[in-house]
């Protein structure tokens, strides 16, 4: 499966809150608790046998939604055909959850089902997340997207070419300072890191990959970065940023770091599949190393629930939207079709979306937002795996609701 863009190098790629309450400003922003009833759980031919539980629409819209259901259903019990465990599935139309269902197993082995509540590694849908925090802070004066990054972390060396472009807080946020990604077995480390300062010196050393500004390089850790920048500038250590200016503000409870140690309800186990083609427990792996850019948990509602919260100005100014769902360029002038911590770009049916996808060990995801409809669609599930889904079924997901 894939990241978003490229679908990097094939490793990258609660439902109880329902109702978005839309406000004026960022700190109004609440989600009101309308719940999602709960209905029954159907089999079906899968390998392995699972169960799905549905979430019923919003009973606030009268449109008829039970045919665009039926797709999701279809399109969900063919990804469990193709092995994945457990997936969730949520969408969301002019604001509000229409649909949220989950499908399969959340733990294989104890055989507990997925919900639309069950947590789900998000991977580097965790950019799109940070990058909302980083456009607060440029609203409220306390970070300059065209200053160098030193400004705000002086201890990151800089590499700047002479006569260079300088690695801008801007270009790192669209993939475009040079910053390497993941090399050897980095994708697979398990030791727990400290602090965001910390996990810096993975790759702080290292040589650019290119001059700032000149080729459009996807890292994660560009987005590690990112993260000290936001505590230098917020004076606030980085996950308490996000959950109090981010995931609390936008009713986003289901969110949070995928920390290893702490007892997490809800939370999936994780699964790969091998050469063989045989399903695994996947390797432990501790995200800590990269919590902005690829080390948050959450479920299918809550990101739709976000996405639905950037489609309009409110929690963020429009010149910030403008700022996140515009291309940015290369200094010979390409667009990279990618923003700041989203990819900008067409569906397979021509319409515009922002999205980002997301692959984390035994993880991968999809988020995708329709502005011009405003539906917004989000898939996770427990499986690293090659072939087992594609954007345009997730798409085809949310295209059926327009």
């Amino acid at each position: 499966m894939c990241e978003d863009v490229q679908r990097e190098a094939a490793l990258q790629r609660s439902a109880n809150e329902a109702a978005m309450k839309t406000m004026a400003g960022r700190q109004c922003w609440k989600i009101v608790a309308a719940g999602l009833l709960l209905a029954a759980s159907a089999g079906w031919l899968a390998a392995p046998v699972c169960r799905a539980q549905a979430a019923a629409p919003a009973t606030a819209t009268a449109k008829d939604y039970r045919q665009a259901q039926e797709k999701a259903r279809a399109v969900a019990k063919e990804w469990l055909a193709r092995g994945i465990p457990g997936v969730s599935v949520a969408v969301a139309v002019d604001g509000q959850i229409v649909y949220a269902e989950g499908f399969g197993y959340a733990d294989l082995e104890q055989r507990v089902p997925v919900w639309p509540s069950t947590k789900f590694r998000i991977a580097s849908i965790s950019k799109p997340l940070t990058a909302t925090a980083l456009m607060q802070l440029v609203e409220d004066g306390k970070i300059d997207l065209d200053a160098p990054v030193q400004k705000y972390v002086p201890s990151f060396p800089d590499k700047t070419p002479s006569g260079g472009a300088p690695m801008t807080v801007r270009l790192v946020a669209g993939h475009l300072a040079g910053i390497r990604h993941y090399k050897g077995d980095e994708f697979e480390i398990s030791r727990h890191y400290e602090s965001v300062g910390e996990a810096l010196k993975i790759f702080a050393d290292d040589p650019l990959v290119s001059p700032p500004g000149k080729e459009f390089n996807y890292s994660s850790y560009g987005f590690n970065l990112l993260s000290a920048v936001i505590e230098s500038a917020s004076g606030e250590n980085f996950l308490a940023y996000m959950k109090g200016h981010v995931w609390v503000p936008l009713g986003l409870y289901s969110t949070s770091a995928d920390e290893v140690s702490e007892i997490v309800p809800a939370r999936a186990r994780w699964y790969v599949r091998e050469k063989d083609g045989t399903v695994h427990n996947a390797p432990f792996v501790d995200n800590s190393y990269k919590w902005a850019g690829g080390g948050f948990l959450s479920t299918a509602t809550d990101l739709a629930h976000f996405g639905s919260a950037l489609l309009q100005p409110g929690f963020l100014k429009a010149e910030s939207l403008r700022t996140l769902f515009t291309s940015q360029k290369t200094s010979d002038g390409r667009e990279t079709g990618y923003g700041v911590g989203w990819g900008v770009g067409k569906s397979k049916s021509g319409q515009r979306v922002y999205e980002h996808a997301g692959g984390a060990m035994g993880a991968t995801s999809q988020l995708i937002l329709y502005p011009d409809a405003h539906v917004v669609v989000a898939m996770v599930c427990n499986f690293s795996g090659e072939n087992s889904w594609k954007r345009e079924e997730v798409e085809a997901i949310g295209e059926a609701f327009e």
